[in-house]
């Protein structure tokens, strides 16, 4: 997966510009980015502050952790369930 160029406390400071009035066009140009990607991180960070960004990686990566973990259990509890079946 493709890496971005601003962090993600960059993208919300970028975005409290646009919320002061800057012009769209003139912040992309100052950062040098696209429209499309202004746009695009408006739809995923809009109204969001630092901290709730952090909140929500930390939440992500739990997330992530969970299902990491409920996979193998089931895997496991499968292997189990086969193991049964071929002694009865």
């Amino acid at each position: 997966m493709k890496r971005s160029r601003f962090s993600e406390t960059q993208i919300v400071s970028i975005l409290k510009e646009a919320e002061r009035g800057i012009r769209v066009v003139d912040l992309c140009r100052k950062h040098g980015m696209s429209d499309a990607t202004f746009y695009k991180w408006r739809a995923k960070y809009g109204g969001l502050e630092a901290s709730d960004l952090k909140r929500l990686k930390a939440l992500e990566d739990e997330n992530l952790r969970l299902k990491r973990m409920y996979s193998e259990l089931s895997l496991d509890h499968q292997v189990l369930q086969d193991v049964i079946e071929k002694k009865l």
